[in-house]
């Protein structure tokens, strides 16, 4: 990877980390297309293996208003789905795979919006939990269900669930690419160089999360959203 496309990948974590420090979501979102146009090799390895110090934070940070009964819910439903995204991965052409992306990331996104308000039961904590599984450990990208389920909950809330959720489905997503080979350690390094980009979203997110409309950044993301995955569908 040159220079300057480690720079612009470096500042879109930054972005991101700090977009999903203050709203609860959306660094697979505006991550994912992106690293997919520089380098379709980054997914889903790089997008989550980054997530993981940052959702870590996120879930202390947050932890007195974390949903304990939702997030047991989904992590069950998404850790027993998460062999079938191994397999959508292996079903998937590696040339492929950013279209796919772009297309699971517009509909998510579109999906996200058009949902109307509702209150989450334990059907829904496991659809999440089962698509988000599927879609995450194949692409790095499941937050969408899981925003569709605590979108009208309190921010405070979304946050640390889709945190907890995100961190544990991200190290058996990672736990099971790399015990089937489809990933290796090696994978892993880009998301070391960028950890310095990251802690600086993270850090400049701590400074806002409680000042700032999480609705308001919700809808930047999946606008960001739609259109970074209609390019990455179109590139």
């Amino acid at each position: 990877m040159s220079t300057q496309a480690l720079a612009l990948l470096a500042a879109t974590v930054a972005l991101a980390a700090f977009v999903q420090g203050t709203s609860g979501l959306g660094f697979a979102l505006i991550v994912a297309p992106v690293a997919g146009l520089l380098d379709p090799a980054l997914l889903p390895v790089f997008v989550l293996a980054s997530m993981i110090p940052l959702n870590a934070y996120v879930a202390w940070r947050e932890r007195d208003s974390l949903d304990l009964r939702g997030a047991g819910w989904i992590t069950g439903a998404r850790l027993a789905a998460t062999p079938l995204g191994l397999v959508l991965l292996w079903a998937i052409p590696d040339d492929r795979l950013g279209l796919f992306v772009g297309v699971a990331t517009v509909l998510a996104a579109l999906v996200s919006l058009a949902a109307p308000a509702f209150t989450p039961g334990r059907g829904a904590y496991l659809g999440a939990g089962l698509i988000t599984g599927l879609t995450e450990t194949a692409t790095g990208v499941g937050g969408p269900p899981l925003a569709l389920v605590y979108q009208h909950r309190p921010p405070a809330e979304l946050r640390a669930t889709i945190a907890v959720c995100f961190l544990v489905g991200e190290v058996a997503s990672l736990a099971l690419l790399f015990a089937t080979g489809q990933g290796h350690p090696g994978q892993l390094l880009p998301a070391l160089l960028l950890l310095p980009a990251l802690a600086v979203g993270a850090w400049l997110s701590r400074l806002v999360h409680h000042r700032l409309d999480a609705r308001r950044t919700r809808l930047f993301v999946l606008g960001f959203a739609l259109v970074s995955g209609v390019v990455l569908m179109l590139g």
